[in-house]
């Protein structure tokens, strides 16, 4: 095999050894990415049926209703509200009219959870939530 042979087939395999690698890191990111969504965004359909999400707002007040471990509530952003269902132990800041986010998938017109987080202090929400929160205050403002 001639030099310049030897060298196209060894820039040829570096290329695709370095392909294939950025391929299994892209699919590796992909699968563990969660995106966030709010209420009035999934009640518009926006939101993956899928696939794993995040939904963020408050914690609408009175919709906290626990069955064992099974926890039922309501997200809104003032604008749109979900339903949710969580098994397992809440956060210890997890209250009504609070910021929340959570992470799951869609079940029907409900949201399944897998994880709850909660704020951390009494100035605290998710930057995505309160963005969210103040759209949905301008949409109703307006007239």
């Amino acid at each position: 095999m001639k030099p310049r042979h030897l060298r196209l087939a060894l820039i040829a395999g570096g290329l695709a050894g370095v392909s294939a690698a950025s391929a299994l890191v892209l699919n590796a990111l992909n699968s563990n990415v969660a995106f966030f969504y709010t209420p009035t965004q999934i009640s518009a359909g926006e939101a993956p049926k899928d696939r794993a999400f995040r939904v963020g707002g408050l914690v609408k007040p009175g919709s906290v209703r626990r069955e064992q471990m099974t926890v039922h509530f309501v997200v809104t952003d003032t604008a749109q509200e979900i339903p949710v269902h969580y098994t397992g132990i809440l956060p210890d800041l997890f209250r009504e009219g609070k910021g929340t986010v959570v992470q799951g998938r869609l079940a029907g017109d409900r949201f399944a959870a897998s994880e709850v987080l909660a704020k951390h202090d009494e100035n605290y929400m998710p930057p995505e939530a309160q963005h969210a929160v103040d759209q949905a205050h301008k949409k109703g403002a307006r007239p």
